[in-house]
């Protein structure tokens, strides 16, 4: 079949690979290339320990702090709020505890694949050791209340099937020196996995795409539509194409080319900010989670990155930086000789859905057209397994999980 994969992200180029081991035909569909937007900017980790939605009642409990400062890891510009009500009116909904649990169980059975798919997709193409980066990763806490209460996290994480070992200050000292004594402890998982460079990646996986014999189409995309014997793409441009399947993996983009197909998605944006510094920088050897203060520090071939937090503003509105030294501000209470000279600062949109669930489906009124989008912090570790996924929505073949949890009809 003629499939056009709309989006040259990373869920895009994952997609494409696995629709070319199936056989069919792929064009990938992208108004800039491989790699121009969010993809390229993440913390770089393949985080498939991390099992439980962002939707809690824990959310809700921290929600009056984090909201009360401006620069704190989750803020929403005062011109957003109308925009976002109805998407936290969902967020709400999807913090009882029996949706919580309902979405903890489909993402447990999601991330469960996610390394192993990762490994499989590079391994075929002889690219696992050039990008995966195999040192485990850490997660540390500077409140001994929030660290006492993680056991019982660990203890479902082991259920999963994840190997987490529990450390106190020494052992977080011996595993990365240069954190300071305010950490009171941590948690080390020796199957973390990072990858060289987000960009350098997804790039790579899409020029091998067009070694493997698929096209690269440069259109920003209006619409799509459904023909009797096709399904079409409306660029931006007046021009349209007919293809036998599409696959929407537009991120953050994704709301209205479903909505163009009837389907309303509650997406909306999360956007993250990060700065890469020169390597080595921070004298840590391996991702680390700061548990509570909303940022992650991930050494990548390229640098050594800091990034995190929440702001919701939409697409359109400028980047505020100061988030940036916010992050650096909370970031010297664990390295207080933090040098942030020479560093470069970024921001992406993450594709956010209220239950901290993508959308991994067929369209509701025309089968032919496939979503995967609303990744969420997980575009990059769910990727290779959601490529698994799309495939087998557009073959019509069995799926590796269960994707019942994840259509676009639960909305």
């Amino acid at each position: 079949m003629q499939v056009a994969v709309i989006g040259g992200g990373i869920i895009g180029v994952a997609a494409a690979h696995a629709l070319l081991d199936a056989g069919h035909s792929v064009t990938v569909v992208d108004r800039e290339g491989f790699a121009a937007g969010t993809s390229q900017g993440n913390a770089g980790m393949i985080a498939h320990t991390d099992i439980l939605p962002l939707a809690s009642a824990k959310a809700w409990a921290n929600l009056p702090r984090w909201l009360s400062d401006p620069l704190g890891p989750l803020a929403i510009r005062p011109s957003y709020i109308p925009q976002i009500v109805p998407w936290m009116a969902r967020f709400a909904l999807a913090s009882f505890p029996a949706r919580v649990e309902a979405s903890t169980r489909a993402l447990i059975a999601l991330q469960g694949k996610a390394l192993s798919a990762w490994e499989g997709r590079l391994g075929a193409l002889r690219l696992e050791e050039k990008h995966l980066r195999k040192k485990g990763y850490l997660s540390v806490w500077s409140d001994a209340g929030s660290f006492a209460n993680y056991p019982k996290l660990a203890a479902r994480q082991r259920s999963a099937g994840i190997k987490v070992e529990i450390l106190d200050r020494t052992g977080v000292k011996e595993l990365e020196p240069a954190l300071s004594r305010n950490i009171v402890g941590g948690a080390y998982f020796p199957t973390g996995v990072s990858i060289s460079d987000p960009r350098a990646l997804t790039k790579e996986l899409g020029a091998v795409l067009l070694e493997r014999g698929a096209k690269l189409m440069k259109l920003s995309v209006q619409a799509i539509s459904s023909g009797q014997d096709a399904v079409r793409i409306h660029g931006a441009d007046g021009s349209a194409f007919e293809v036998d399947r599409i696959v929407v993996a537009t991120g953050a983009w994704s709301k209205s080319l479903a909505g163009s197909m009837g389907d309303k998605v509650p997406l909306d944006t999360e956007r993250g900010y990060n700065i890469t510094l020169p390597t080595g920088r921070l004298g840590l050897s391996r991702s680390v989670i700061f548990e509570g203060h909303g940022f992650v520090t991930s050494a990548l071939d390229i640098g050594d990155r800091v990034g995190g937090a929440v702001e919701f503003a939409g697409l359109e509105a400028e980047p505020n930086y100061a988030r940036i030294d916010a992050i650096l501000g909370r970031l010297r209470q664990f390295l207080p000789d933090l040098d942030i000279s020479g560093g470069t600062r970024w921001m992406g949109h993450r594709p956010s859905l209220p239950d901290s669930l993508p959308v991994i489906s067929s369209a509701t009124r025309d089968r032919r057209v496939v979503y995967a989008f609303g990744h969420g912090h997980y575009g990059l570790t769910q990727a290779a397994v959601t490529g698994l996924c799309v495939e087998a929505l557009v073959s019509g073949s069995k799926a590796p999980i269960d994707l019942t949890p994840f259509s676009v009809e639960r909305f």
